[in-house]
């Protein structure tokens, strides 16, 4: 792949009206949604980039959504009809988006509002590639095999430090509103005990704290499935328990989940407990190494580092241009 895979980027100028929209930022952009930006700023300042056409696999449509959803002229009103409007510039352009009806170009999203952005633009939503972080089997317009689960990852500003396993002295963690039926029998059956503490809310501060002294944390889907507490338990070396049902998992075609996590269904809350205390003390401690060792995965680096999320995401990009290549 990386001697190989190229990129093609609709180009785009400085003095665009949509500049903000269309071209990378030149800062560290903060929050829970900025995987895509992060991807972009790392594309861009890639040598996957290819400014010839005809030797590229795929073809980049750098628009932001979480941008466009922020931008007071566009807004999520009128999103659909910016992407529409951008897809039709492009096929009528360039001949690129006819050859294959879209089939071998992409897009990034983080934020759900992705999950209709291109509600009216169908070929788009049939044929090209969704790089998202909504990566669910339940919403009709995801599909697996095509698309690529976007990991949501929050950037820290600091690295936690020496992540002991022995000072782990409580089993299970989570933090969160309720906002979903999971999350509602979460706290009905777990919100007092001394075990797993479910904490309603946001905490006062988000330095870790809790995380680092869990042995697991878990990813319970709210309103939606996507979120950064996978990235933040890997992050503060937890072991991910995912509660979270139809969830395309990040990077599923390269890594082993259950080497480093713990899925539980939905109809498994109530014995919750019993089934993270059942785990023995190896297979603990397996997990918790392995932990460590997919933690660069889930990192954004400017610059990009190898293996970390950027080329993860590459990777996956990469074993799906074979099936569209013209």
């Amino acid at each position: 792949m990386n001697k190989s895979f190229k990129i093609f980027v609709y180009p785009h100028k400085p003095d665009d009206p949509f500049a903000n929209v269309l071209l990378p930022e030149d800062y560290n952009p903060e929050g829970p949604y900025t995987s895509e930006l992060y991807f972009k700023k790392a594309l861009f300042n890639s040598h996957f980039i290819t400014q010839d056409p005809n030797e590229a696999h795929l073809f980049y449509m750098p628009f932001s959504i979480l941008h466009l959803r922020h931008d007071p002229r566009i807004g999520p009103e009128k999103l659909q009809d910016f992407v529409k409007d951008y897809i039709f510039n492009i096929s009528h352009k360039y001949p690129f988006w006819n050859r294959t009806g879209g089939a071998d170009h992409f897009y990034t999203a983080c934020h759900s509002i992705s999950e209709i952005a291109m509600d009216k633009t169908v070929e788009a939503k049939e044929n090209s590639i969704q790089l998202v972080c909504t990566s669910t089997y339940f919403v009709t317009g995801y599909f697996p095999h095509k698309d690529v689960s976007l990991p949501q990852i929050w950037v820290k500003k600091h690295d936690p430090g020496t992540l002991v396993s022995s000072k782990r002295n409580r089993l299970a963690f989570f933090a969160g509103r309720v906002n979903s039926p999971v999350r509602a029998a979460l706290f009905k059956h777990w919100v007092n005990d001394t075990e797993i503490f479910a904490h309603f809310g946001g905490l006062e501060t988000n330095d870790g704290k809790e995380q680092l002294r869990s042995k697991f944390c878990l990813h319970v889907k709210g309103f939606e499935i996507n979120t950064a507490r996978v990235t933040d338990a890997l992050h503060y070396g937890c072991v991910p328990v995912i509660l979270a049902n139809h969830h395309d998992l990040p990077f599923t075609d390269i890594l082993n989940w259950k080497s480093f996590s713990v899925v539980v269904h939905y109809m498994d809350v109530p014995v919750l407990r019993k089934i993270l205390q059942g785990i023995s003390f190896e297979e603990l401690s397996w997990l918790q190494s392995n932990v460590m060792k997919v933690r660069k995965h889930f990192e954004w680096n400017v610059p990009a580092v190898d293996y970390d999320a950027f080329y993860m995401t590459m990777y996956e990009l990469w074993l799906r241009k074979s099936s569209v290549r013209v």
